[in-house]
Formats: structure tokens, sequence, C-alpha cells
């Protein structure tokens, strides 16, 4: 569920020291209901996304338009990306930050993990039409228990990012983010099926050993939602 920018702005995430010149995209709650020590579950869940493999048809089609047109326009073109066109927010990290865990790899979507601590967890990426980031907080509720809220943070580049991300964003608040929320509810839901049955695994673990299902159940829900988007 979209939620507003001030449920990101009100809370003293570390992610503010690092992007006064970003601004909020929007911010999402997710629907992962855990416990205090549940986060790294989360983080794994988010890293293994792989939007390619979206139940949504139309969603997986405009994610291979994008590949498409970045490819032919040079968008994605290394020296566009981190590091070359703009430098790493690591750079920015205040000493306790650099020395946390930056977080784990993802596997297909071209983000650099910034840093993992106990309730809060960032990674950034850049292409020729923006710097973005990815922020994840881990946020307590009213009934003792938390769950996690997503935000997204952009910095345009010039007048192509800024009219690419004005272009873009009907598209992913109608097409691309409702079946991403519903695939990190189900990842969410299988990881916590099987800590329960292993209470015992370390969440990182538990979350490595769970990638192969939940891949398979990504395989059957595309297979099963007819259309994808509904």
């Amino acid at each position: 569920m979209r939620i507003p920018n001030r449920a990101h702005t009100s809370r003293p995430w570390r992610i503010h020291e690092l992007t006064r010149d970003f601004r909020i995209e929007d911010v999402w709650a997710l629907p992962t209901p855990g416990g205090p020590n549940d986060f790294p579950r989360l983080v794994q869940v988010m890293a293994a996304g792989d939007p390619s493999l979206s139940s949504s048809v139309a969603a997986r089609t405009l994610v291979a338009l994008r590949w498409k047109l970045g490819e032919l326009f040079g968008w994605d073109d290394p020296n566009g990306g981190l590091g070359s066109r703009v430098a790493t927010l690591r750079d920015r990290l205040p000493a306790d930050l650099r020395a946390a865990p930056s977080g784990p790899r993802f596997g297909a979507l071209p983000f650099r993990s910034l840093y993992l601590i106990d309730d809060e967890f960032a990674a950034e990426i850049a292409n020729r039409t923006m710097h973005g980031v990815l922020h994840i907080g881990w946020v307590p509720d009213e009934t003792g228990g938390y769950h996690g809220q997503m935000a997204i943070l952009v910095k345009p580049n010039g007048v192509l990012g800024t009219a690419y991300m004005a272009a873009i964003r009907p598209f992913r608040h109608v097409i691309v983010y409702p079946p991403m929320i519903r695939r990190i509810e189900r990842d969410w839901q299988v990881r916590a099926e099987r800590a329960q049955r292993e209470p015992g695994l370390d969440p990182v673990a538990l979350a490595s050993v769970s990638d192969n299902l939940l891949r398979s159940n990504s395989s059957s829900a595309e297979s099963n939602v007819p259309g994808g988007s509904s």
C-alpha cells in the first residue's frame, strides 16, 4: 500500500544523512508482519526479487521494454553509472555505517548495497537517467509487531532524467508495483513458514536455502495468472 512521504521523513532513518539532494519518489508499507529480529529476512526477500519473473505479463513486458530501450539509447552503459557518472553514496557514509555490513548482493537487479543495520537497509543504482536509492526500514506498529516500509529516492539526471521519471511514474504505480508487492508478501510468507518449522536457523541462512523454493513459486504463479495483472 502506498503511504504518505511523511511516513519516511518523520522517522530518524540514517539514510537522511546521505540523501539531502535526493527527492522522495514514493513510500510503501509492505505486507511483511514480523517480530523485532525478522528484518534480515526481509532484506533477503528484497535482494532476491527479479521483475522478469513477475506474475504480471504486463509488468514483465514493461521491464523487458525498459531494458531494450536502455540498450538502444545507452542508458545503462557502465560509463553512466556508479563510479563513473556519479560517485557512490558509500563515499558519504559516516564511520559507523562504513563499518557496518553493506548488505546482500542483488541477484537480478543492478543495485549495490550501501549499509545494513538493525532496522534499516539501503541500496543504490545509477544510470544515465537518474541516481536512485532503495530504502527498506523495519517499523513498529500498534499491535506490538513490526512490518517493512519501502521508500524510493531519486536524483534525476537533468532534463532527460526528469522527463524519464515523470513518464514512467504511472506505469510503476499501476503495472510494476502491485505485482511486486504481492511477490514480496508471498515470499515473506514462505520464509516465515520455514522459520517456524526450523526456529534455530539463522535468518540469513534461511533466506539462502529458501531462494530456490521462492523461484519455483514465482514460476507457478506466473503460469497460473492469466493476463498477469490481476
